[in-house]
């Protein structure tokens, strides 16, 4: 049996300007530039990796589920300059969400959230494939749960 579903990634150049921004006009855009000191714990959203120690990740906010629908949302995410967009074959899953907390929420054609689940990253396949099992699914949104944040989107393979 083939895997049914496929990780998504932002797109590096769609953040490539805010890179060479000053600190000034990051902060007048409501983004900064943080100094990683911990790992994990800033899961890059382009390239699906958690960023090093030492290195420099831009934080911001970012309507991930950009729809004309009661369901439209926006939170924090952490970019990483330099980074290739992150491309996975089907049924691979990012190493990043092996280690935490994850909630799925799915959505039909219509931008509406139509299924949920909280599931630990090492049960994250298993999760997906009943989600999916659902005709009405067109993608899902992968978040942090505990706080929050959009990881990726996973679409049908």
């Amino acid at each position: 049996m083939s895997a049914s579903f496929r990780f998504v990634a932002l797109p590096a150049e769609q953040f490539s300007p805010l890179h060479d921004l000053s600190d000034e006009e990051l902060a007048r855009a409501g983004a900064r530039r943080i100094v990683v000191d911990e790992k994990p714990g800033y899961p890059c959203r382009v390239s699906l990796a958690d960023a090093e120690i030492g290195e420099t990740v831009l934080a911001l906010s970012f309507v991930h589920h950009d729809v004309d629908s009661p369901y439209r949302s926006a939170g924090p995410i952490f970019v990483r300059p330099g980074v290739a967009t992150a491309r996975f074959a089907p049924g691979e899953i990012p190493t990043l969400l092996a280690h935490r907390l994850l909630s799925l929420r799915a959505y039909d054609g219509a931008a509406t959230m139509v299924g949920a689940e909280v599931v630990e990253g090492r049960d994250l396949t298993a999760a997906l494939e009943r989600l999916f099992a659902d005709p009405r699914v067109s993608c899902l949104h992968v978040h942090n749960a505990r706080p929050g944040c959009f990881n990726c989107r996973v679409e049908r393979a």
